[in-house]
Order: C-alpha cells, then sequence, then structure tokens
C-alpha cells in the first residue's frame, strides 16, 4: 500500500508528540511521504485582545523544537514578566499564564488576523519560521469554541481544563458557531487525497471529536479511499495523559480502548474507523473489535520517546496495509 500522503488529525500536546514520532519513522523510512496536520482549533480564545490557538502552537512549537519539554506546554527558555503585568493590571485570567516569547506569537497572529488574513493563512506564515517537516493546517479558519456545561453555567473548555483541572463535572460540550464552519482550505482535498488517515492519540471529545464535527471533515473522511486508522490514547482503563477521563464521562463513554473505538464507529456502520491499536495491556479487546468490522492489533503506545512513538506510528500504517 502506498503511504506517500499522511493526513493526521490531531490534538495538542499528544498529538504533538505522536507527530513528532511519525516525522521521524517518515524521515528515516519513508523519504518520498508527505505529512498534513489537521488540528483541533475548540480550544481557541481570545485573551486579554489576543488570539491564542493552543493546540497549533503546541504541534509548531514541538515539531520547532522550541517547546517546553518539562511542562509539556508552551516555549522553552520562558520568561512571564508580561504575564505579570496584566494581572496586576487585572487583565486576562491570572492562572492561565502566557510566557513572553508565546505572547509574541500571539501578538503576531492577532495583527495578520486583523489585518484580514485567514487563520490557515496565518498558520502558513507562523509556521514558515522553522522547518517543521509537515503541513499545519487549522480544522477550520471560523471561530468555534468549545464550552463546558456544568452546574455553575458554561465555560469556555480552557478555563474548565485550566482553572478548575476537570474537578468540575462536565454536563455536556458545546462548539460555539459550529453550524455555521467549514473546513479550512485544503482540508478536505488532503483527507480525500490521502494514502492513510490517522487519529492521533489524542482528546476523543474535545480534539478528535471537535476537528471531525467541522461541516466536512466528517464526512471527507468516511468518502476518503484512504484507510482511517485510530490509536487508543487509553491504556490499561486510563488516560495516557491530561484528563479525557472526564470528558468521556461526561459523554457516557467508559476509559476504555475498545468503548472509544466504538465511540469513533467502524465505516461500515456509519462510523469513522477501519481500524484501531490498542496497547498491548488492552489485548483483550481486539477479537470483539475485529468483530465489530474494526481490524486491531496492540501493540505498545507509550510515546516514551520519539523512537517508540514512530514505531506506534509504523504499526499504525501496517494495520493500514491490511
Amino acid at each position: 500500500m502506498a503511504t506517500d500522503r499522511i493526513v493526521v488529525l490531531a490534538g495538542g500536546v499528544g498529538g504533538a508528540k505522536f507527530v513528532r514520532g511519525l516525522r521521524a519513522l517518515v524521515r528515516r523510512d519513508l523519504p518520498s511521504a508527505s505529512i498534513t496536520v489537521v488540528a483541533n482549533t475548540g480550544d481557541d480564545l481570545w485573551l486579554a485582545g489576543l488570539r491564542v490557538t493552543p493546540d497549533l502552537d503546541s504541534l509548531m512549537y514541538a515539531l520547532a523544537g522550541v517547546n517546553d519539554e518539562q511542562r509539556g506546554w508552551g516555549r522553552a527558555g520562558e520568561t512571564e514578566r508580561v504575564s505579570a503585568e496584566l494581572t496586576a493590571y487585572g487583565v486576562g485570567w491570572p492562572w492561565f499564564t502566557l510566557g513572553d516569547l508565546d505572547l509574541g506569537t500571539h501578538i503576531a497572529r492577532s495583527s495578520m488576523l486583523r489585518d484580514g488574513l485567514p487563520l490557515s493563512a496565518v498558520v502558513e506564515r507562523l509556521s514558515a519560521r522553522w522547518p517543521l517537516g509537515v503541513r499545519l493546517l487549522p480544522a477550520t479558519d471560523q471561530e468555534v469554541e468549545t464550552h463546558v456545561v456544568t452546574d455553575e453555567g458554561e465555560l469556555h473548555f480552557e478555563e474548565w481544563w485550566v482553572r478548575t483541572r476537570a474537578a468540575l463535572p462536565a454536563r455536556g460540550f458545546v462548539q460555539h458557531g459550529v453550524e455555521h464552519a467549514t473546513a479550512a482550505p485544503g482540508v478536505a482535498e488532503a483527507i480525500r487525497d490521502a494514502d492513510v488517515v490517522l487519529l492521533a492519540p489524542s482528546n476523543p471529545v474535545v480534539s478528535i471529536g471537535t476537528v471531525l464535527g467541522i461541516p466536512g471533515i466528517r464526512e471527507a473522511v468516511r468518502a476518503t479511499a484512504a484507510p482511517v486508522i485510530g490509536l487508543s490514547p487509553v491504556i490499561g482503563g486510563s488516560v495516557v495523559r491530561g484528563m479525557a477521563d472526564a470528558c468521556l464521562a461526561a459523554i457516557g463513554v467508559a476509559t476504555d480502548a475498545a468503548a472509544i473505538a466504538r465511540h469513533y464507529g467502524a465505516r461500515s456502520t456509519e462510523g469513522v474507523l477501519d481500524g484501531w491499536l490498542v496497547d498491548e495491556a488492552d489485548a483483550g479487546a481486539v477479537e470483539a473489535l475485529e468483530a465489530d468490522g474494526i481490524r486491531a492489533e496492540a501493540v505498545p503506545l507509550w510515546m516514551t520517546d520519539d523512537d517508540a512513538t514512530g514505531a506506534m506510528a509504523a504499526a499504525a500504517l501496517r494495520l493500514a496495509g491490511r
């Protein structure tokens, strides 16, 4: 099976780790292949007059090699003098600290947006600064922000995620503006023309789920001739990173690798998956998933470094070949 055109639907930090490992694999073993990453934009927000795009930035910084490996987000070598000044003026969210280098990105983005450029063109300009080795696309140019329904009212996803640490029970998720959105230029075409489409081990509700919720994207995934392979973000009943379990609980899906695969569904039954990778700890789910019409395989899914992550990506490409 040809793997010259690889498309990845991804969220932020976990998606960035996966794409970095995939890029290492491609550079080593598939030098003629190209990678297009369609990134979640549901976490985006206006803050202190600036447009902040957390997942796009996590992907860009990680692929550029300038991300903070210790914190897992933001730029390496950050200072936070500007955020301290904003807090002193009572502007922004004091618990949502933006580093000074990161603020430079947000200022540049906001300036370009106010000059009339769509987000996809802004992403292209910003990412041209570094040799990312991938084509990075936002899921949509329109503002589609994810809000969380709680007993205390609606909160922007970032407020629920960062300020409350997802401790406030979520009753549901709302993507404001999604009904008026369209896939960003190049997204549907990349999916249509792909040789393989991968769903990164990102949050299936507010990352991959939000991407698939943009009108036209789910339809493109279902219609592509390419095999669609997902990787589980859950190992042995626990999330690998973040608080995706709180998101899954809100929509009635168990924190379980097989349950997430069934949530995405098989393409043969109106879903999006042809194949699904689970960790070896969840190997017992393979047979039942195959019976449900989803080709499955158990392989190590811990993204401990680029080599381990590249091996995961290679397993996904092999599964696509089945």
